[in-house]
């Protein structure tokens, strides 16, 4: 049983992953005697993520820190210098080039940050984008501006405003899409797949024709970087 573990900037999510099934994992409650393997992502520090990792050393786990890399098996990051890719695209690129192969895909990251990353259908990651979050969008207005105020009630909505709350949080909903849509004039097909993931990927795919939404994509992105890394 494999234990994957995401610290993201804002928590620390882990998974259990055994026959290719991911199981909800107790942080606090690890069976730690049936863990053959830790596997996890850092895109910020976690002194929660030291506690795990000695702990697995206790019982002599191996544990394995998911990198990018220019090439893995066939997959190619745009990036010259790797290492500046966030390894939570990264991740999430490998899980839509493992699970949907020779598919051109856009992949869409949406939580504190949004990322939309665009992939041909022959594994090269063409780049992507950083954009704010819809929360952080309609936070930076309400706290730099005098009279933009939120209404916590109020719900993202593809339509005009007609008050400030509904103008503030439709305009960051739709300033995302019309990313996503300038991202799909990158690829020389219309035959694209658009994979969400992350707190507000839900909401957005809603917004899609052809796209799926998949809460496990970064950790399935981390089950996969580690087989394929083991055979290359």
């Amino acid at each position: 049983m494999r234990l994957l573990i995401d610290v993201g900037n804002t928590s620390l999510k882990a998974v259990l992953w055994e026959n290719g099934q991911i199981q909800p994992c107790d942080i606090n409650n690890i069976s730690w005697q049936q863990i053959t393997v830790v596997i996890y992502a850092c895109v910020g520090r976690s002194e929660l993520l030291k506690q795990l990792l000695a702990q697995a050393k206790t019982y002599n786990i191996d544990c394995f820190e998911a990198t990018v890399s220019s090439e893995l098996s066939g997959l190619r990051c745009a990036y010259q210098q790797v290492g500046n890719l966030g390894i939570d695209r990264w991740l999430a690129l490998i899980s839509g080039y493992t699970l949907y192969p020779n598919m051109a895909a856009i992949v869409v990251d949406a939580g504190t940050a949004t990322t939309i990353d665009v992939l041909n259908n022959d594994g090269q990651h063409l780049g992507g984008w950083i954009l704010p979050g819809l929360d952080l969008m309609t936070s930076s207005l309400t706290q730099n501006t005098q009279r933009v105020f939120d209404d916590a009630n109020t719900p993202f909505a593809n339509e005009l405003g007609k008050n400030t709350p509904n103008g503030l949080k439709n305009g960051a909903l739709v300033a995302t899409m019309g990313a996503i849509e300038q991202a799909k004039l990158h690829l020389n097909t219309k035959n694209s797949l658009l994979i969400f993931a992350g707190g507000y990927g839900q909401l957005l795919q809603g917004h899609f024709s052809q796209s799926i939404f998949d809460p496990m994509l970064v950790m399935k992105g981390l089950n996969y970087w580690y087989e394929l890394a083991k055979k290359s």
